[in-house]
């Protein structure tokens, strides 16, 4: 059985963030290039609608099943706590039941709800019917065939949670390129396959991690990996397990809940503006692909800090966990600071890259990365402090700042100048930049404090 790593509770500080966070953020990265290079090639070989369903659709689908996210996040933050606590059987014990808790969610909840809600969710969203063409066979697909995708998210989670980043950077980078592979044939009907475009993307989205989901179990069944099979294979759920994780990770689920709630609901802002396609495209591609470049890195930034948090104090090292964290928010704002700059002094540019041509895109999209400029720097940093809290089993604070940032004043502000009739792009952007500017605010007070520091995380009894 493969050692626990004692660099993430010993040694040098920031050598230890380091070797967690940078395949976390690659991982991140990798995953990412997928969702561009699908928007590349319908921009090129359909239009500037089909990327707009694209995004509609994917911030849809992620509001629907990101309440899975209880799972993965009570998992990560138990399994890190217990590798500094070096208990081999808990941390298997942990990720078997989540695994397979995720798959009976996703195949006799998420799948036959989200396929029949999809038609009524992209109206509630102002999605035009030329966007919702292309918006709702995509959303279906990724409905009813996401399976191996959110299997892959508790295999790296995971993997991650007990300090083994690299095995998830080699299983994202083959995910990748699966995605990519099959997305170019069947956006562009390559051979003999038709050309599918959004639902080519789709299927590329759902068939690419199927290889990676084949061999991460077999790493794990041929004990290659510190998470290792349960002692006893069952079908039947272990409470005791789940309602630990439940208990730890449904404040992170809501959180993440409120965070795209928010997101849908401004596309529906923004949908209801005079020339909302265009609108609705710039958005998709500003904030959901070019500002991602930002927020990949902060997430993995935040896996990171949560990761070594979570495992120093497993180990009894509290104070180092938190010399941790404000490392890794350093990390975050030198990343966020530099990508800025681009945006800032090449909007038009980035724009480029997914084949935009319409004026109005153009320059709606030019506005939005120029206030994405001083955003990324606030979500980043404020993504380091949220991994510190979670890590430290405090999943309560970062949700009341996510309700606090993101539907108080993100949807509020937008909601009054909706009733003034005086809602603009511009007012929608600055509304985003103030809520991020509060979530770091928040998220730094809130960790500084160090209220965290008695929290108790232990495995309940078996039902």
């Amino acid at each position: 059985m493969t050692s626990f790593d004692n660099d993430i509770v010993s040694g040098n500080v920031v050598r230890s963030v380091l070797k967690l966070s940078w395949p976390i953020i690659i991982t991140q990265l990798m995953a990412g290039i997928h969702g561009i290079v699908d928007h590349i090639l319908v921009g090129t070989y359909v239009d500037f609608r089909a990327q707009a369903g694209i995004g509609v659709s994917w911030q849809l689908f992620l509001v629907i099943v990101v309440f899975l996210s209880s799972l993965f996040h009570g998992m990560n933050i138990m399994i890190a706590q217990y590798t500094g606590r070096k208990d081999h059987a808990a941390i298997n014990r942990i990720a078997y039941e989540v695994f397979v808790a995720s798959a009976y969610l996703i195949l006799f909840l998420v799948a036959p709800l989200g396929y029949f809600l999809s038609p009524y969710l992209l109206e509630l969203v102002n999605a035009e019917p030329e966007v919702q063409e292309h918006a709702l066979p995509y959303i279906r697909i990724l409905f009813t065939a996401s399976l191996p995708m959110f299997l892959m998210f508790v295999l790296n989670g995971a993997l991650q949670a007990s300090g083994n980043p690299k095995i998830p950077l080699l299983l994202g980078v083959l995910t990748t390129v699966v995605n990519v592979v099959v997305s170019i044939v069947l956006i562009t009907g390559m051979g003999w396959f038709p050309e599918m475009g959004a639902m080519g993307a789709a299927i590329g989205t759902c068939v690419g991690p199927i290889p990676s989901v084949i061999a991460g179990l077999w790493l794990i069944l041929r004990h290659k990996v510190i998470i290792g099979p349960p002692k006893k294979f069952t079908l039947v759920p272990d409470f005791g397990v789940l309602r630990s994780v439940v208990a730890l990770g449904l404040p992170a689920g809501i959180q993440s809940v409120l965070l795209n709630i928010g997101g849908a609901v401004v596309i529906g802002f923004v949908g209801s503006l005079q020339e909302s396609a265009q609108a609705q495209a710039a958005y998709t591609i500003c904030y959901a692909l070019l500002f991602s470049m930002v927020t990949w890195v902060g997430f993995g930034i935040r896996a990171a800090c949560a990761t070594v948090m979570g495992q120093n104090l497993g180990a009894g090292k509290n104070e180092r966990g938190k010399l941790a964290v404000y490392i890794g928010a350093g990390l975050g704002f030198v990343w966020s600071a530099g990508f800025g700059a681009i945006y800032w002094f090449f909007p038009e540019t980035l724009l480029g890259i997914f084949q935009i041509e319409d004026a109005v895109v153009l320059e709606i999209g030019s506005d939005l990365l120029r206030y994405l400029t001083f955003s990324g720097m606030f979500v980043a940093v404020a993504l380091a402090f949220t991994g510190g809290l979670q890590g430290a089993g405090d999943t309560l604070t970062p949700m009341y700042i996510a309700f606090v940032t993101q539907i108080v004043i993100l949807l509020g502000i937008c909601t009054v100048f909706w009733s003034m009739d005086r809602l603009s792009t511009n007012v929608i952007w600055t509304a985003i930049l103030i809520g991020h500017m509060t979530r770091f605010a928040l998220s730094y007070f809130m960790f500084a404090r160090g209220k965290w520091d008695h929290i108790k995380v232990e495995i309940g009894e078996r039902a």
